[in-house]
């Protein structure tokens, strides 16, 4: 494997995610919930130091620990241009972009919907996906900036790779997703993936990574027939209660 990556609970509900670069032993953290909780495991794990921050979008718990982390390690930070509103930002990347870790190569594909720059990192080589808060296990990100549209889009650029890419999302929210889910879809199959999700839950298991094809099977938002579609069915998420 060339790419290592370590995912680990911060702050609330969030993912702290390291990766490392196995050939150059480079190391990059997808974001920055918590300054320090990212330096102790890179220290725990034994990876030296942060040489990258790898920015999703721009919101607080997605890149508060920017500034920290840069003082401390001296760290290119990398992302879309909304970062430079909230935080330190070193280089700006787009659609079609690529950022080097080492020997790794990570295409950049802008998912708007949650915001209108949001961003998502992907290792075609190694099959890993970093999607911050635009897709979830059985889930996606609230509309905060973007339209249905824009986040159908979004979901379906991300639908289309394949379905063995991992896909590592930044929260922990799948039991609540399960349990919209099934309020969608009856099979006996989907009953049976939330109970393992349930699970895992009850024992103290992450849920992510996820994959592709995962989603695609369970995801209601995935498996919703156009943007029309998706739209009430992101409403009703909004207002889900159960």
């Amino acid at each position: 494997m060339a790419l290592h990556v370590h995912l680990f609970p911060c702050l609330n509900d969030n993912y702290g995610l390291l990766v490392r670069d196995a050939a150059s032993g480079r190391v990059a953290t997808i974001d920055t919930p918590a300054a320090d909780a990212i330096l102790s495991e890179i220290e725990r794990l034994g990876w030296g130091t942060l040489d990258l921050i790898l920015n999703t979008h721009w919101h607080a718990d997605h890149t508060g620990g920017n500034a920290a982390l840069k003082a401390r390690t001296g760290c290119e930070i990398v992302g879309p241009a909304e970062v430079g509103r909230v935080a330190p930002l070193d280089r700006i990347v787009g659609d079609g972009d690529a950022v080097e870790l080492g020997q790794t190569l990570l295409q950049v594909t802008v998912t708007p919907g949650h915001t209108l720059g949001h961003l998502v990192y992907r290792s075609v080589a190694d099959g890993e996906a970093f999607v911050g808060d635009t897709l979830f296990a059985l889930g996606c990100g609230r509309l905060f900036e973007g339209t249905p549209q824009q986040m159908w889009d979004s979901l379906q650029a991300l639908a289309a790779w394949p379905p063995e890419t991992r896909v590592w999302c930044a929260h922990e929210y799948t039991a609540a997703n399960a349990r919209f889910a099934l309020s969608l879809d009856d099979r006996p199959e989907m009953r049976a993936h939330a109970e393992a999700i349930f699970a895992a839950r009850t024992r103290g298991e992450a849920t992510v990574p996820t994959t592709i094809g995962v989603e695609r099977a369970y995801n209601p938002f995935l498996r919703a027939k156009d943007a029309a579609d998706f739209a009430v069915r992101r409403a009703a998420k909004d207002d889900f209660r159960g």
